[in-house]
């Protein structure tokens, strides 16, 4: 920046000065005041700015780029991410962008089979009695387990993953120890034949893979796909900044918000009755057990006191319980107004599946539509396995992602020889053991 100061000001000799020195005496001492302000001075001067005079730090180098919020925060022995930071629990803006940061990893998902039964022993054992030493025969019960393997599913998610809300008419925890509907003022506790109804919902939800916002109002109706699209998930009428500022205002004391991520698009309770089925097509007559596990798949956010940090170890936590404590606590968050209050209300779908549409029919085909005005991507169906779903007119759909018939196309030999040779693993198997392993499939001529 260049400065160029104007003129200087030239003061002549006035007569009447000479004549009377007390104003002389005065006009010098109004030459000795305090220097204008800048403002004040702005016309007494011209200023020119310059492009090539711009800041830049010693040794040239560009000023740092801005860093977000690194919150602090550690994984359960579960794999969920849980937070204490004093951050997260003050501004919503940093635990929304916090959510939205932890969102970007999908949740684990395997298929567990676990075969064992039992077997009877006998052995022989000393016993004591009026100082003589004899053997006695004892029988005992000894739990084997004949296989114990998983599969890795959650290596298919694909996308990004969608943020959902429950509706307002879905009970949930809105910042209460206990299950609500409604938002804002219009909260009221919801009642135990709504509870059971969406817990009912919830269960079957989950098993026949649908998205997590769709309500117990879908009553199967697979002949509407248009019901499933994902432009509506977010049911609630707050957002998620909007949920995530609700928690940051409430000041009690064992406050808790959860962000909960679900995996959808499969047919989970089918695939889980086929992989029985290989199962005992193998001749096993041992206890079975076959199940889809998810795990890392909470987010939580918790207040950042002493006590809350104490609950979160699970260790002090049974401590509390051994001297019975913990009843206090519960009652404490349970009924004080500043006691404990959880937000249970949104989470992150991720995609096993998807039914998308395809590119707009030609203008042809258009005009034989029986409804060419309706909007040919509208997203459909994402789950509609085992379902006729009929191609609305005006409309082609096709299925994103790996269906659940080819993956267990794929993984059905597998199962059957990891039966058959008593398989124990705790890693979970990421590619069928009769198809060659990706790595050498880049090798020239393999």
């Amino acid at each position: 920046m260049l400065l160029i100061d104007a003129e200087p000001l030239k003061y002549k000799q006035d007569p009447v000065f000479d004549s009377d020195p007390s104003l002389a005496s005065s006009s010098v001492s109004t030459l000795h005041q305090p220097p204008p302000t800048f403002e004040e001075s702005a016309g007494d001067h011209v200023l020119h700015f310059s492009q090539d005079d711009t800041f830049a730090p010693l040794g040239g180098e560009e000023p740092p780029a801005f860093a977000p919020y690194d919150a602090h925060f550690f994984t359960s022995h579960s794999g969920n991410i849980i937070s204490h930071d004093p951050h997260l629990n003050d501004d919503g803006e940093a635990l929304y962008r916090f959510l939205l940061s932890q969102a970007s990893v999908p949740p684990t998902v395997i298929l567990r089979c676990k075969g064992s039964h039992d077997e009877t022993h006998t052995r022989m054992v000393h016993s004591h009695h009026n100082g003589h030493s004899k053997m006695k025969t004892e029988q005992y019960t000894e739990r084997i387990t004949d296989f114990d393997f998983c599969i890795d599913v959650g290596q298919h998610i694909f996308g990004e993953p969608t943020h959902w809300s429950y509706a307002d008419s879905t009970p949930a925890y809105r910042g209460r120890m206990y299950q609500e509907v409604g938002i804002c003022e219009e909260k009221r506790k919801a009642k135990k034949s709504e509870r059971k109804a969406a817990k009912v919902w919830d269960a079957e939800r989950a098993r026949r893979g649908f998205p997590p916002w769709i309500g117990s109002d879908y009553a199967w109706r697979e002949d509407q796909p248009h019901l499933m699209q994902t432009n509506g998930v977010l049911k609630s009428s707050w957002t998620l900044r909007q949920w995530a500022d609700d928690y940051c205002a409430s000041r009690k004391y064992l406050k808790e918000f959860n962000y909960h991520k679900i995996a959808y698009g499969w047919n989970f309770e089918a695939t889980r009755v086929a992989a029985i089925s290989v199962v005992n097509s193998t001749h096993y007559r041992g206890d079975l057990s076959v199940q889809f596990e998810t795990s890392q798949n909470i987010v939580s956010i918790r207040s950042h006191n002493r006590l809350s940090r104490a609950l979160s170890n699970r260790w002090i936590k049974f401590l509390l319980f051994l001297t019975l404590i913990y009843p206090f606590i519960w009652l404490f968050k349970r009924f004080h107004s500043r006691g404990g209050g959880r937000w249970d209300v949104c989470g992150g779908a991720y995609a096993l599946k998807r039914v998308e549409p395809t590119a707009k029919q030609s203008a042809p085909d258009l005009v034989h539509s029986e409804s060419p005005f309706r909007d040919a991507f509208e997203t459909v169906d994402a789950t509609a396995q085992g379902s006729s779903l009929v191609d609305p007119p005006g409309r082609r759909t096709k299925v994103v992602g790996l269906r659940e018939g080819e993956w267990f196309r794929q993984w059905e030999g597998t199962i059957r020889r990891a039966v058959l040779n008593r398989l124990q693993d705790k890693q979970p198997l990421t590619t069928p053991d009769d198809r060659p392993a990706p790595v050498p499939l880049l090798l020239d001529g393999y």
